[in-house]
């Protein structure tokens, strides 16, 4: 079966920039999702349309088609209390903090006593991405999967 709109697909990555590898799935469960519900970032699920279990393939992403370009107005002071993650902290962390659209991944850039100044951008933005790529298994959706938009089983979403 071909990856398209609704089938769930289960994959291995290994995720390198123009410095090195950044990370790798194969050490944990392979990763687990419903294609055509932008579970994953866009460049990444159009390279994995059509492609079939036991493909292997990389594909090189410009920021536009991964995590954006990084916004230099992305930087924003909060109090530390709210900084979730550590303890104490140090410019290069990377914190947790509660927006209004959720949690969100946040990069310490200065911390005072009471106050930091961390960026929002995504750590990843503005870099060009290369991801290997290992197909493990290509199945239809159930339609409860369907109508959560995301995929249920080991790698993927429960519901309890």
């Amino acid at each position: 079966m071909q990856v398209s709109q609704n089938s769930v697909v289960q994959f291995h990555y290994t995720l390198h920039d123009e410095n090195g590898q950044l990370e790798s799935s194969k050490t944990q469960d392979p990763v687990l999702y419903l294609h055509g519900h932008q579970n994953l970032i866009q460049g990444l699920e159009n390279a994995l349309a059509d492609k079939k279990a036991g493909d292997s393939f990389s594909v090189t992403l410009a920021p536009a088609d991964a995590y954006g370009e990084r916004r230099d107005d992305a930087i924003q002071t909060v109090q530390v209390k709210h900084l979730m993650g550590a303890k104490k902290w140090k410019p290069g962390m990377v914190a947790v903090v509660n927006t209004s659209e959720g949690q969100r991944q946040v990069t310490v850039v200065k911390v005072g006593m009471f106050k930091a100044e961390v960026d929002t951008n995504h750590p990843l933005a503005g870099k060009t991405l290369t991801f290997h790529i290992d197909v493990l298994d290509v199945r239809e959706a159930s339609a409860e999967e369907i109508e959560h938009g995301h995929a249920h089983g080991v790698g993927g979403h429960h519901h309890h």
